[in-house]
């Protein structure tokens, strides 16, 4: 991280890849490294109209290439959907809290993730594997709108093929060729059987998605200081200044991005 928090490392965009419609993944080669762990964010910049705030969906490491996955859906993300290898951009952080995989160590990890909300998450899934010998069981559930809406749809099939990870996928709607399952992303807790109570589990998704999603996984038996979730919560500065990320007591960039559900519970218009 820079010595001042608000200065950017100038970053080359490396590569793009189409997601779905509306979802890219760029390849950020940042002129000074910057290493991060799984739950991190980075402000990204669009020179001359401004940042937003993304969590790496690459392998957490040293930082010398990182990836996010972007929806377009803002001048920042629509300016960044039209740009091609070569252009250049700006990164500052990383920012936030981490993921606490000592605690995550010796237990059964379960990851349920809907939409682009599957982004960050792949970073905790990715070091998760880096270091598969620390866990019992890792299970991925994973839902979107549609079958063109899944991100990640290659790896999707290379992940499904491994031995020591479970993957359950699902869509809202079918669109005839699909041949999976059908329904919201928590009916994929139907099919996993585990010991709920001393298990853990990671959710990130749209706000109704981490609203019923937490609440299946606790009607499931999970307890509430081993659900995290990754709130992403109109974060400006990053590093707890500004104020427009406060959840409750908190500060989103600055206490979070990952919370522990029995840290939130009661916050008025949590979702």
């Amino acid at each position: 991280m820079s010595s001042n928090p608000y200065q950017p490392v100038r970053t080359r965009l490396e590569d793009v890849a189409r997601e779905t419609g509306n979802i890219k993944t760029f390849l950020l080669a940042p002129e000074t490294a910057l290493p991060f762990e799984a739950g991190q964010f980075v402000q990204l910049t669009v020179p001359g109209l401004g940042e937003a705030p993304f969590t790496p969906s690459s392998a957490p490491g040293r930082g010398e290439r990182l990836t996010v996955t972007v929806m377009e859906a803002g001048t920042v993300t629509g300016a960044l959907h039209g740009m091609a290898p070569g252009a250049e951009l700006g990164l500052r952080g990383p920012y936030g809290n981490v993921y606490p995989l000592d605690r995550f160590a010796g237990r059964d990890v379960l990851i349920m993730g809907g939409g682009v909300g599957l982004a960050p998450l792949r970073s905790l899934l990715l070091g998760l594997m880096q270091q598969r010998d620390r866990f019992a069981r890792i299970i991925l559930c994973y839902g979107a709108r549609t079958p063109q809406d899944l991100i990640y749809k290659e790896q999707l099939k290379e992940w499904s093929r491994l031995d020591n990870l479970e993957v359950h996928l699902t869509v809202d709607q079918s669109d005839g060729a699909w041949d999976g399952k059908v329904g919201v992303v928590t009916t994929t807790l139907d099919d996993v059987e585990l010991d709920a109570a001393g298990a853990v589990s990671a959710v990130c998704g749209p706000p109704v998605m981490m609203k019923f999603g937490t609440l299946a996984l606790l009607d499931k038996g999970f307890t509430p200081e081993n659900i995290y979730m990754s709130l992403e919560k109109n974060m400006s500065c990053g590093i707890g200044k500004c104020g427009h990320c406060r959840v409750g007591p908190y500060y989103v960039c600055r206490d979070g991005p990952v919370f522990a559900y029995s840290k939130l519970q009661g916050i008025k218009d949590l979702w």
